[in-house]
């Protein structure tokens, strides 16, 4: 089920939303927790029924995982300690790699099948899996809560509150990425549990926006995107397909997070901010602090500081910061564009690290515009669904092909759109923004109704969020 569909807002959403008050009106607290997380196991299963078991095999298993690790915490003065801190140690080591192999199976299999297949001329049988939505984010979800049990700071929680963290359904197929702490103490919240006028009344106006930024802008972008990866090769065309893309992808996973995050707050739970104008960016590492910022966080919390950080010696941190963006390219896709895509954020990232050492201050505007071009460049490599796709485009926006820059009647529908476009998120305030400032009146009430009569009317066919790949 989508969110940018008639069934999931017009009857999926509200019937879970009055359902769940209602319980908890008369007092039925536990019945309410229940109740939503099953509806949120009926939403995952509405996409394929099939791969329920998965997910609910995915659940007990980190649980127990927890549980266990955390039934090992108490760290005494006896001999035995060591034992249990290694015992421990086990544990998380079969977690964590329950967790992989899963993600392996699923996601990779097929990649490395075909690569062996290449490598070594062989007719190699590949498993042609579907991709269970959400795989990725339910299982970094879960790894980081088995981490923190290890280190014990995750507290011994229910099996209902725990089921709900994983599956809430405004998160569960394309995150944000949770953590425990933030989540778990939301479910069980007093005042949680009565119905919130303001809370809804923002709810709403955020799941507009963000349904808008999807099936409006996101949308209408994805036509030119499209075409433009199948056919640009001149200088202006490949400009145009790259930033069409660029500004896609922003507005797709953006406007699908501002529908989470507001789709949460009609039940009085707050998710995790996940967009702070990324584009807006001055240097690459101010990027990451701004873009898909729960996988940022996931991936400095839980792999770039278990790898050792900045502890160590300078070459030891740069190749920690190589290595945790390889692995966030490689979470996003199986090919070796994601893989490569990785790779040049993590450069920019050293780079920016070597130029700081330097200690010249560069011009914010030119900053800014490195910056831009250089996470449009890239993106090329993110879409691009063949390395001969992402050089073909390369090639024409450096102007090997030739500086042709004559501008057809194709091209001034998406040049117009972009010319529109990059104000707005240049200079304009984002959700989360809006959200903060948020105060019920008159006005927002009619920005928020017409932008949902206008994406209602954008909403011919129904198109899945990108991230959904991932």
């Amino acid at each position: 089920m989508l969110f940018n569909s008639y069934p999931f807002i017009f009857v999926f959403l509200p019937i879970t939303v009055i359902v769940y008050f209602v319980l908890n009106r008369f007092r039925y607290g536990v019945a309410a927790k229940c109740w939503l997380a099953l509806s949120s196991l009926f939403f995952y299963s509405w996409w394929n029924i099939s791969y329920l078991p998965l997910l609910l095999g995915s659940i007990a298993f980190n649980y127990t995982i927890g549980r266990l690790l955390q039934a090992r915490q108490t760290v005494s003065l006896n001999p035995s300690s060591t034992q249990k801190r290694r015992a421990s140690t086990i544990i998380l080591f079969l977690g964590i790699s329950g967790n992989v192999l899963l993600l392996i199976y699923y996601k990779y299999a097929d990649f490395f099948l075909v690569n062996i297949g290449a490598a070594t001329g062989w007719e190699v049988p590949l498993l042609n899996l579907v991709l269970p939505l959400g795989i990725s984010f339910f299982t970094f979800t879960q790894i980081a809560y088995l981490v923190d049990a290890y280190r014990g700071k995750a507290s011994e929680y229910n099996i209902i509150n725990y089921v709900l963290f994983v599956t809430f359904y405004p998160h569960l197929i394309a995150g944000p990425i949770l953590h425990h702490g933030e989540m778990m103490p939301q479910f069980d919240r007093v005042r949680g549990k009565l119905w919130d006028w303001g809370n809804a009344a923002n709810g709403i106006y955020i799941f507009c926006i963000g349904l808008f930024k999807k099936v409006v802008v996101a949308d209408t972008l994805a036509v030119y995107a499209n075409a433009g990866f199948d056919t640009a090769s001149g200088f202006v065309d490949s400009w145009i397909a790259a930033l069409t893309y660029t500004f896609q992808l922003y507005f797709d996973f953006s406007g699908y997070t501002d529908m989470a995050i507001g789709a949460a707050l009609l039940f009085n739970i707050r998710l995790p901010q996940n967009f702070n104008s990324p584009y807006k960016a001055v240097n690459i590492q101010d990027f990451w602090r701004r873009w898909h910022m729960t996988l940022s966080r996931f991936l400095r919390d839980y792999i770039y500081i278990p790898l050792g950080g900045n502890r160590r010696s300078e070459a030891i941190m740069l190749r920690n910061l190589v290595v945790t963006f390889l692995i966030g390219g490689l979470w996003h896709g199986a090919g070796w564009t994601f893989l490569f895509w990785g790779l040049l954020h993590g450069v920019g990232q050293v780079i920016h690290r070597l130029w700081g050492k330097l200690g010249i201050t560069m011009p914010r505007i030119l900053a800014w515009a490195i910056t831009f071009v250089f996470i449009t460049v890239t993106w090329v490599f993110f879409r691009a669904e063949t390395w001969a796709e992402a050089m073909r485009l390369l090639k024409g926006m450096s102007g090997l092909a030739g500086l042709h820059l004559y501008l057809n009647s194709a091209l001034l529908e998406p040049l117009a759109l972009i010319v529109v476009i990059t104000p707005m998120v240049l200079l304009g305030r984002n959700s989360s923004e809006l959200s903060v400032s948020f105060r019920p009146n008159f006005k927002q009430a009619i920005t928020c109704a017409v932008l949902f009569v206008i994406s209602l009317m954008y909403i011919t066919r129904i198109s899945e969020f990108l991230y959904f790949n991932f």
